[in-house]
């Protein structure tokens, strides 16, 4: 599990919808790819650079606005030394807002 704690002093506040901010999709699969390299990274440690090599499934349901607490809940699909697969869900006050699978690769 992760979390991301959205502040109103972000840099996306003040452009991503001005008056009615909302925390950038493309932010949310960031946040989750980063997240999935974390995890693989805990299986394979000695492994170098990770990269993100797609994003399947992607549905958004839901906002995320700045006080809230992003979490996400992380499963591995599969993992072997050369890529790796997630499936992640976001969570803001226990509702489901985001989710997608994450595929990465390791050089």
């Amino acid at each position: 599990m992760g979390v991301k704690h959205c502040r109103d002093d972000e840099f996306w506040v003040k452009c991503h919808i001005p008056g009615r901010p909302i925390f950038p999709g493309v932010l949310q699969i960031e946040a989750s790819a980063q997240l999935s390299s974390w995890l693989f990274r805990t299986r394979y440690p000695a492994l170098g650079f990770l990269g993100f090599m797609r994003c399947d499934n992607v549905i958004f349901r839901g906002q995320v606005v700045p006080g809230d607490s992003f979490y996400m809940l992380i499963k591995e699909v599969s993992a072997n030394p050369k890529r790796f697969v997630s499936d992640v869900q976001g969570l803001v006050n226990n509702k489901l807002v985001f989710e997608a699978r994450v595929t990465g690769f390791a050089m």
